[in-house]
């Protein structure tokens, strides 16, 4: 069959995507564009906010335009949440975060036999990790690897652990197995990621931790960067830092989860630290690695935040002094704690998120400027009109007016900064 996928929302819901391509091609399937007609086409839905449940249904409304024969398969984190809803949209194969391999199965049948089919399970219920294959359909310079599925913070404003279910962590021998892949393949970057993968290992025998896993993946592909998905900065101690610092091909780049520099506005997001804390895990990076990018997602206008409140994030991220933000103004999350307490207006949320964004422009010019004259080992990851671009281990963008780098790092000496990255020139042709 000629099958088209649309996928909607983070890092994981990519990863899974991509496992998903990868089986249909084993299976002798074809992939073709989400715009054109296809036999089949499968959304992978995103639920994170209700404008992440309207894109989906968007998506599957499109799809059944596109072709009014063809099989329309729902998967992801909306579908396992809302399933009612999407049902009501007359899909063919509605799924949830789970078995992708028998939601395949059905995608097939449903094309056979001309029938309707479900497959749900309660997510709470989950307790084995699904291994999928890892990898990723482009050229082959950064491989994304997912370590671990499930949350059980349950943030105020958040309904993920109800779509994914408890922490499950993938086996380290298996992560060392497929980190080996992926290096013999030629990749050249690996991203761990996961819904929460600063709990690695929670459900794992053996006491093991997040730290534990960065050195096995690390020490299993000494010739391959790895790079870390977002933290929580619980995560951040003496001792991760320690031993994370002594790994060369560990990018010092780190995301560590913020989404509010107040600390009575944590305490209604059910955030598990506080301000000081945070600071405590910037501090200590800072310590142990040579000004590394620190980047975080902040919430603007979260519910019942006062502007004092919002003028303590406006300090507070001054003072962590990131080398890059995200920022989003707080969008209600149906079924959430969040949902039912007193609203900010809307204006006051976007307001408030555009003079975020303009403490974070300054900050991130700052940290651009302080790369100015150093000489970073960028890998090049796609052509331009101007040369190559590519990013280095704290991920600044670089661009070299030298053409053909593809999937090659080189040591690149950086002249200057170029709006929100870096120009600069081959080590070898200075």
């Amino acid at each position: 069959m000629r099958i088209a996928i649309c996928t909607l929302g983070c890092k994981v819901n990519q990863y899974e995507t991509q496992a998903i391509e990868q089986e249909l091609l084993r299976r002798g399937h074809r992939l073709v564009d989400f715009e054109d007609e296809a036999d089949a086409y499968i959304v992978n839905t995103c639920s994170v906010t209700a404008v992440s449940d309207k894109k989906s249904r968007q998506m599957l409304r499109r799809a059944r335009t596109r072709n009014p024969a063809a099989v329309i398969a729902a998967c992801g984190c909306y579908a396992q949440t809302h399933p009612d809803d999407v049902e009501a949209l007359a899909v063919d194969v509605l799924a949830g975060t789970n078995d992708r391999g028998g939601f395949l199965d059905l995608v097939e049948k449903a094309a056979a036999e001309k029938t309707r089919l479900v497959h749900l399970d309660d997510a709470l219920h989950r307790r084995e990790f699904e291994i999928l294959p890892a990898g990723g359909m482009a050229a082959r310079t950064r491989a994304m690897l997912k370590v671990e599925d499930g949350c059980v913070n349950f943030c105020s404003y958040c309904i993920i652990p109800f779509a994914r279910g408890p922490v499950r962590s993938l086996p380290m021998a298996e992560a060392e197995a497929q980190v080996k892949k992926l290096a013999a393949e030629g990749y050249r970057e690996i991203v761990l990621t996961g819904i929460e993968i600063s709990s690695y290992g929670r459900d794992l025998p053996g006491n093991v931790g997040l730290i534990d896993l960065v050195e096995l993946v690390c020490r299993a592909a000494p010739a391959t960067r790895v790079r870390l998905g977002s933290l929580e900065p619980r995560t951040v101690t003496r001792e991760f830092c320690e031993r994370s610092s002594k790994l060369p091909n560990l990018c010092p780049h780190f995301h560590l989860s913020l989404q509010s520099g107040c600390d009575a506005t944590l305490r209604r997001m059910n955030r598990r630290y506080d301000t000081a804390r945070y600071l405590e895990s910037c501090a200590l990076l800072r310590e142990f690695f040579d000004d590394p990018a620190i980047t975080t997602d902040l919430i603007t206008g979260f519910p019942e935040e006062t502007e004092s409140e919002f003028a303590e994030t406006l300090v507070f991220i001054e003072r962590c002094a990131f080398a890059d933000m995200h920022i989003f103004p707080y969008s209600i999350r149906p079924g959430t704690k969040a949902a039912e307490m007193a609203q900010v207006e809307k204006s006051v949320k976007e307001e408030r998120a555009a003079r975020a964004a303009e403490v974070a422009r300054a900050m991130k010019t700052a940290y651009l400027d302080r790369c100015v004259g150093k000489t970073l080992p960028v890998l090049f990851e796609g052509a331009e009109t101007e040369g190559s671009a590519g990013h280095a281990p704290n991920y600044t963008e670089v661009l070299v007016e030298d053409a053909g780098l593809q999937n090659e790092v080189r040591a690149v000496r950086i002249l200057r900064r170029d709006g929100e990255r870096l120009r600069g020139a081959l080590e070898e042709t200075r």
